[in-house]
């Protein structure tokens, strides 16, 4: 998914790459939930590796933003909150 996707009104966004564990748990996670989200693999696109950067100043992954809220890492009870999911 590469477009932008919207849930619940709620933009999100996940920068990440195919080999991280903790992305990859981020996004079944989201998967699980219904939450759509546009997905950018930092490791070949170099743009979105650069905006990444910018928004958090680290190269961490993944970086997952809600509504332009960042958050650098996996950390299930701080996404639910940030997705409004119970």
């Amino acid at each position: 998914m590469n477009k932008e996707q919207k849930t619940s009104g709620k933009k999100v966004e996940v920068y990440s790459t195919p080999t991280c564990v903790y992305c990859n748990l981020a996004k079944e996670y989201m998967k699980a939930h219904g939450v759509k989200y546009a997905e950018y693999n930092v490791g070949t696109d170099l743009a979105k590796r650069k905006e990444m950067v910018e928004k958090t100043g680290q190269l961490g992954v993944p970086v997952i933003v809600v509504d332009g809220e960042a958050m650098v890492g996996f950390d299930e009870e701080a996404l639910a909150g940030m997705l409004g999911i119970k």
